[in-house]
């Protein structure tokens, strides 16, 4: 490839192509790199550098989850460049579609090559209500898209741990059922004895307090909601 670019760097141009389209688009919902909603289309597409059987094998499998699915590339992809033909062929007797971007340094151009054709094998209805629910809950779009896991961690769960925390911040201690009513968080007192960050104490039976793990991570984690919220999506 003729530029060093990351998958990560794929995603805005292609949010902004589809948000133009009237679509709600966020990233990494459930390990799928990009996911846009309007109305009741859902649309899946996976961002690669390059063109593998891994990433082919990847985009099938998220047909468990929508009807439309897209790859979409870098224009520089070397295979690409090499067998267009070939490549938009094999791609299509697939059932996906083919999104090509342009990265230059002034403007990014999004292409869709071709469009996903009527291969639709059964859903998982269970991953598919999973990946609805985190859509729908995430505050914003927190991730780009091709972003690594350790780099995704403002997840919807994680938003509403924040919430929680912020609630004990201002109380010497609390039950669980005042945190659910004060902040509106029917899982309140699940979260509090599952403690998944460490950032909660047990202070005594259904009674929890914020952690020092919790006081010191809690800055850094509202930092970056506080950034996803005041950023237009």
């Amino acid at each position: 490839m003729d530029k060093k670019i990351k998958e990560s760097d794929l995603y805005l141009p292609i949010k902004y192509f589809l948000s133009n389209l009237g679509y709600e688009v966020k990233g990494e919902i459930k390990d799928c790199d990009i996911v846009a909603k309007k109305d009741d289309s859902l649309i899946i597409i996976e961002l690669k550098l390059n063109l593998n059987i891994t990433l082919l094998l990847q985009a099938v499998e998220r047909f468990t989850l929508a009807d439309i699915v897209y790859i979409a590339i870098p224009k520089q992809c070397s295979l690409f460049k090499k067998q267009p033909k070939q490549v938009k062929k094999l791609i299509a007797r697939l059932g996906l579609g083919l999104i090509i971007v342009d990265i230059q340094k002034a403007q990014q151009y999004v292409e869709v090559i071709n469009d996903p054709k009527d291969y639709q094998p059964r859903k998982d209805k269970r991953k598919q209500q999973a990946l609805l629910k985190e859509f729908a809950n995430r505050v914003g779009d927190t991730h780009k898209g091709g972003s690594t896991r350790r780099e995704a961690g403002l997840t919807a769960y994680r938003q509403r741990c924040i919430r929680i925390a912020q609630y004990l911040c201002q109380q010497t201690s609390a039950k669980g059922a005042e945190v659910k009513k004060a902040i509106d968080e029917p899982q309140a007192t699940s979260m509090l004895n599952q403690n998944y960050y460490d950032w909660f104490n047990k202070v005594q039976r259904g009674i929890y307090e914020i952690s020092e793990q919790g006081k010191n991570e809690l800055p850094t984690w509202l930092e970056k909601m506080n950034k996803v919220c005041n950023v237009p999506v």
